[in-house]
């Protein structure tokens, strides 16, 4: 299982995944789940993707391969128009390798099954955000809907529910990922750090802080720490239930 999230701002967008994969309970490892794409100046894409391992390292590669030779390949997601168009495209390719991998049955089965979070943005249009489906469908993030959670999603939605705000700062709202992100690993084995984040400033048109975030690191640990503190605080603060008849 894995986590990942993706949130709509008003300055831009923020990414943070788990990197944790897991085939049972002595079979565990580490892959990469963030992948971004950028022609400084015109275009930048960031995917997030949970599900079977072989299907979405497939899915990727397929864009990467024809990202190399846009004319033999066309469409390709360096190609399209639109981040509308990418998303997609993106999603036949996800369709396709889902049915391939089951010998062109005409309904994937779960075993195969990946959802992935995209978004960026393409010169001369907003920064968007899309969730994709196994089935090749997918939505787009909306003022009612701003993020995204995909994977083990349960145990971190609550704190994103209560505390998102658009218009925060890049800084918050890595802070409080970090929180969601806190109380899945806490409360799931398979979701675990190292953690990568990835932020995007609207009209940049470039990749924004990029960065692998390690059990150790200083401020995974502040707020980690800090979040287990005011917990405890908030609970003895409540008061007392009372038993008697």
């Amino acid at each position: 299982m894995t986590y990942c999230v993706g949130l709509q701002l008003d300055r831009g967008l923020v990414f943070l995944s788990d990197t944790r994969t897991n085939a049972g309970v002595d079979n565990i490892s580490t892959y990469r789940k963030m992948h971004t794409w950028e022609v400084p100046g015109e275009r930048t894409m960031m995917l997030m993707t949970a599900g079977n391992l072989a299907t979405t390292q497939a899915v990727v590669s397929l864009l990467d391969e024809r990202n190399l030779h846009h004319s033999d390949r066309d469409p390709t997601i360096l190609s399209s128009p639109t981040m509308f168009q990418a998303a997609r495209l993106i999603g036949k390719t996800l369709k396709d390798v889902i049915a391939e991998q089951r010998d062109g049955g005409p309904n994937a089965g779960s075993t195969f099954n990946a959802t992935m979070i995209f978004g960026g943005q393409i010169k001369g249009g907003p920064s968007r955000l899309y969730m994709i489906y196994p089935e090749g469908n997918f939505v787009e993030a909306q003022a009612d809907t701003p993020f995204f959670q995909i994977g083990e999603t349960k145990y971190g939605r609550p704190i994103l529910v209560r505390a998102y705000d658009q218009d925060m700062e890049f800084a918050k709202a890595v802070k409080l990922l970090m929180v969601s992100f806190d109380s899945t690993i806490r409360a799931n084995l398979s979701v675990s750090t190292p953690l990568d984040l990835q932020i995007y400033e609207s009209d940049s048109l470039k990749l924004g802080l990029t960065r692998r975030i390690e059990d150790t690191d200083a401020d995974w640990r502040a707020v980690s720490d800090g979040w287990s503190d005011a917990l405890r605080n908030a609970f003895d603060s409540l008061p007392d239930v009372t038993l008697d008849n």
